[in-house]
């Protein structure tokens, strides 16, 4: 028997013919949206309300915690609970995610009694995680448990229970894990930040837990970090220099402007390209001018500590593309191009 190739061509085309009764209506799909983030939105608000007494024995837990916050979930509750353990780990409190199933072979090995076991199940009877609770109490770990069921088996037997259970699911049938998983992820957003404050956990601390991406980069890195230095590299010229010595700098040193400098290395000024096509317009006589005279005597500059982001913000707010690095006392230490920031990727 031979098969014919499928014709993904005609099948297009049947598919673009389709009755549109087949689809549903802009309006039901907007309708059908709406209800669903109504019906989570809700199952959220209703949370407020539980976060008091079991909510602050649930903190005080993972704050004491020695070790490892351990966090297990299976089926949905596992993808919160893995989300849970990252945010957890991001701000200031070491935590790991582990399979409920992968845990009975052997990887409860890694639960200490130094450690806490947060453990996430809707229905609190969840088998997988049921059958690991006596392993993690006999190593002497503290059980806190997110349920949607506070007289769940899993609920009775943790030190500390979180109530997150909803009135209902966003999904018709009422099956689907939809605003009970929001709800607990939730919850979990509502602990990691809890234990953030206490812990005082800070901008610069959250930068060293994201050295690799953006984020991290926008928090670290300071202008010191990417700054041109030396005479090769820095354009200066000194007060009172001529106007052509200043733009020979600025050819030379191919940065677009050139700092203006007391005898002391003080930024007194700058004179930039764009400040060069705005003195043609008046004069071509470029022989006899001074730099004193042209230069913009009133420059923005920028402290070699300063966050490299602020700097970018600086450029973006006066729309310029360099600008002279100068020390506490004024002195010129560098200095910095919009492409040092292109090429250290924050801009």
């Amino acid at each position: 028997m031979t098969l014919e190739p499928y014709n993904f061509a005609m099948n297009d085309r049947i598919l673009a013919t389709a009755p549109p009764r087949d689809l549903a209506s802009r309006e039901q799909l907007v309708a059908s949206g709406r209800a669903t983030l109504q019906i989570e939105a809700d199952a959220v608000h209703a949370l407020l309300d539980r976060v008091g007494d079991d909510f602050a024995a649930a903190c005080r837990l993972l704050l004491a915690c020695r070790g490892r916050v351990v966090v297990s979930g299976m089926g949905k509750s596992g993808h919160v609970a893995r989300k849970i353990a990252a945010t957890l780990a991001s701000t200031g409190t070491p935590a790991f995610f582990m399979h409920p199933a992968e845990a009975s072979h052997g990887d409860l090995g890694m639960v200490t009694r130094d450690d806490v076991f947060l453990a996430l199940s809707n229905s609190g009877s969840t088998d997988e995680l049921l059958a690991i609770v006596p392993s993690v109490r006999r190593v002497g770990a503290p059980l806190v448990a997110l349920t949607g069921n506070a007289d769940s088996q899993l609920a009775r037997l943790a030190d500390a229970h979180l109530d997150v259970g909803v009135a209902k699911e966003a999904c018709p049938l009422n099956l689907a894990p939809t605003a009970s998983t929001t709800a607990a992820l939730a919850m979990g957003d509502a602990i990691a930040v809890a234990l953030l404050e206490a812990r005082g956990f800070g901008r610069d601390d959250f930068a060293r837990s994201h050295p690799g991406g953006a984020l991290g980069r926008r928090l670290l890195l300071r202008v010191r970090d990417v700054m041109r230095e030396g005479d090769e590299h820095v354009p200066s010229v000194p007060s009172g220099a001529p106007l052509t010595t200043a733009l020979l700098e600025v050819t030379r040193k191919r940065m677009g402007m050139t700092a203006v400098l007391d005898e002391t290395g003080r930024v007194l000024g700058v004179f930039t390209d764009g400040d060069l096509r705005r003195l043609l317009e008046r004069t071509a006589d470029l022989t006899r001018v001074s730099i004193d005279e042209v230069m913009n005597a009133a420059p923005r500059t920028v402290p070699p500590e300063a966050l490299a982001v602020d700097a970018l913000r600086i450029m973006e707010e006066h729309r310029i593309t360099q600008l002279p690095v100068a020390d506490a006392d004024g002195r010129l230490v560098g200095a910095l191009h919009l492409h040092d920031l292109l090429a250290a990727k924050l801009a």
